[in-house]
């Protein structure tokens, strides 16, 4: 059984200028945690829905759950959309099924420098207090003596200007990490890709948001999506999730920068949401009841259209066994040894 929430809306307000330049992209992203015995309950919040605000619009999403599951939400204070519900009664396996298509106007293009005295701009007490959040350490972007030797040795400080500076520090890290899927665990500290050299997008994000941050710079974590073109060379995997960080520019405002990638945010990254680090938005959060192990398989499409991908395709991995006939086996199984301790 299957419950949707949130069917095709037009009441989102126009964001993007007629005149713009825009692209259009349809996501379908699917989240499956499997238990190796039944459990009894389920409680679980999603950062899935992809923001509406200035160069990007949801313009239509649907958040299904199965088993079936009565879908509620709210907006946080930084904008980020939260889909929580509950999954009451026994159940081996819970499917999440997230799908939106996007529109997004072309970036412009940034200067090739801004001016020295920009710095400047980073000691005045109203900028500081206004950025307060992401200025401080937060749980995964935290300062440490091997961050700290790191940086010695890229040499990553205060360059000409703060977007030079930027520039250079997205490229360097590009060049000091390899990409290596599944070499870190969500929850691993910086020091785990520091010391290895390797690890994944939210890894990246993390070193460059804490080096960032020591600069007096105001940076942030988003979690999102990029679309990979064929024209494309892009580290990061294209069937995953995506994170990258935004740094607050005078005269710019808030910019984005890949490191995993080496790229300046452009049209094909598609944000979902913001916080200080991972800890503040992973795509799913949540606890069950009951005494089992969980497994969790993701999968993600991003098409360049405005249409729907086909309802039938399914991102999962194949499974060997049926939820509904292990759940059955397993009541049997309780039946039964109910029935010998009365005899």
């Amino acid at each position: 059984m299957k419950y949707a929430t949130e069917p095709y809306t037009d009441s989102h307000p126009e964001v993007i200028p007629v005149s713009v330049p825009r692209s259009y992209f349809s996501i379908r992203h699917m989240t499956r945690f499997r238990y190796s015995h039944s459990i009894t309950e389920s409680a679980m919040e999603v950062w899935m829905k992809p923001r509406t605000e200035d160069r990007q619009r949801c313009l239509q999403f649907s958040l299904i759950t199965d088993p079936q599951a009565e879908v509620f939400s709210y907006v946080d204070h930084l904008g980020n959309t939260v889909h929580h519900f509950n999954v009451p009664g026994r159940h081996v396996q819970l499917t999440i099924t997230a799908e939106a298509i996007i529109e997004t106007a072309v970036v412009e293009p940034l200067p090739a420098a801004l001016n020295p005295a920009t710095w400047a701009t980073y000691d005045e007490p109203d900028v500081h207090n206004a950025h307060l959040d992401f200025l401080l350490p937060s749980a995964f972007a935290r300062p440490s003596s091997v961050l700290a030797k790191f940086q010695r040795e890229l040499e990553l400080f205060r360059m000409d200007d703060p977007l030079t500076t930027l520039l250079i520090m997205n490229k360097r890290l590009y060049d000091a990490f390899d990409y290596v899927p599944h070499s870190t665990r969500v929850d691993s500290p910086i020091e785990d890709a520091l010391s290895r050299r390797r690890g994944v997008c939210q890894d990246f994000a993390h070193i460059m948001i804490t080096l960032v941050r020591a600069l007096g710079i105001p940076c942030r974590y988003v979690s999102g999506y990029l679309f990979h073109g064929v024209e494309d060379h892009d580290r990061s995997e294209e069937d995953a999730t995506h994170a990258w960080l935004e740094a607050w520019l005078p005269t710019l405002g808030w910019v984005g920068f890949d490191p995993t990638n080496n790229l300046v945010v452009r049209d094909r990254h598609i944000r979902t949401a913001i916080g200080r680090d991972y800890q503040d938005v992973p795509p799913t959060r949540g606890v069950f009841r009951g005494t089992a192990e969980s497994e969790l398989d993701v999968g993600v499409r991003v098409s360049p259209s405005a249409a729907p991908i086909a309802p039938s395709e399914d991102l999962l991995p194949e499974i060997e066994w049926d939820p509904a006939e292990v759940l059955a086996q397993e009541l049997l199984l309780e039946q039964q040894q109910q029935q010998q301790q009365q005899q």
